[in-house]
């Protein structure tokens, strides 16, 4: 779909090999969701979080092997839970025209989230598919998958973004014009 992107937040080696809750459906969802975009010459563009755990250049910090960059799709390094803030990402989503994204990644309640409410302030067209971010079940007063279920029902559809089954994205979103 002309401007729209692919945004694949913070799927990085150290966080996947840390295996978050869901770990198998949330890697085949997002290797569905890159075929797709890049069957239909949609941009992927990855964000990879830099800190004192993931540091870039290290093997953790890499973007996880299976799904990996493809020569010519764009990377972000950002210091925050929001890939707009103190990087180019914004500027090179106005200079390519690109006003739909469509997110997926790492980790749930935080830097997809942040991400996620940044764009809606700027005014982008946000789609969240169902199942294409995860985080850890970890929490001791909400599990992980119950922690999903409340961003993407209760926190992001229809307020941030429209939250759709992963089919309807597959089979919708990436049609030829």
């Amino acid at each position: 779909m002309k401007g729209t992107a692919l945004v694949i937040i913070d799927v990085q080696e150290a966080l996947v090999n840390a295996h978050p809750a869901g770990e198998k459906q949330f890697l085949a969802n997002l290797k569905q969701l890159l075929y797709a975009a890049r069957e239909n010459n949609v941009p992927v563009l990855y964000v990879q979080h830099c800190d004192e755990e993931l540091v870039p250049g290290s093997a953790g910090w890499q973007v996880y092997h299976e799904i990996a960059p493809l020569p010519g799709e764009k990377t972000f390094r950002k210091h925050f839970t929001s890939a707009f803030r103190q990087t180019d990402f914004g500027g090179y989503l106005q200079q390519h025209g690109i006003r739909s994204l469509v997110f997926a990644g790492m980790q749930t309640e935080y830097c997809v989230d942040t991400t996620c409410r940044v764009a809606f302030e700027y005014g982008y067209s946000i789609v969240i598919p169902e199942g294409a971010t995860a985080t850890f079940d970890s929490r001791k007063f909400i599990s992980a998958a119950q922690l999903q279920e409340y961003y993407e029902q209760d926190i992001w559809n229809g307020r941030f973004a429209k939250v759709l089954p992963m089919a309807q994205v597959l089979n919708c979103l990436w049609e030829k014009e």
